[in-house]
């Protein structure tokens, strides 16, 4: 059921949360370090994980798959949370580590780009319409 994913996703959330404090902790900053990334990451691996031992029914993916699209937007607003302006006052440290975070990113994205096949994505968008046809048919079923 989706609501498997939706109890995923906030048992990674919790976790994560809980990793960023302590990394905070460690850091010697009196704040949460990382904790909504963490917890993408956390959601990620668990995913794979349970994909892989067969533990995660259709409709608990579609959960996940649904919320892990939806972190996107929360990272974003809780980092336009954060006051921009007192951390570029504080040094060029924080322009340079933006910076080289979009350029690092973007070498990433465009090397992960290169390393799938046209054939790949081909079959993968074959596989996707056939997945939503059959959903689709066992919906009016339903």
């Amino acid at each position: 059921m989706i609501i498997y994913g939706t109890a995923l996703l906030a048992l990674c959330h919790l976790l994560g949360i809980f990793l960023g404090d302590l990394l905070g902790q460690l850091m010697g900053v009196k704040t949460n370090v990382g904790g909504v990334g963490i917890a993408m990451l956390l959601l990620i691996c668990a995913r794979l994980y349970m994909q892989r031992r067969g533990w995660l029914p259709q409709m608990t993916e579609r959960g996940v798959e649904y919320w892990g699209a939806m972190y996107i937007p929360v990272v974003v607003a809780m980092a336009a949370q954060q006051d921009v302006v007192a951390a570029l006052r504080g040094g060029p440290v924080a322009l340079l580590a933006a910076v080289g975070s979009v350029i690092v990113c973007g070498g990433v994205i465009s090397l992960i780009n290169r390393m799938e096949s046209p054939a790949a994505v081909a079959a993968a968008e074959v596989d996707g319409l056939k997945t939503d046809s059959t959903l689709a048919k066992e919906h009016r079923h339903a």
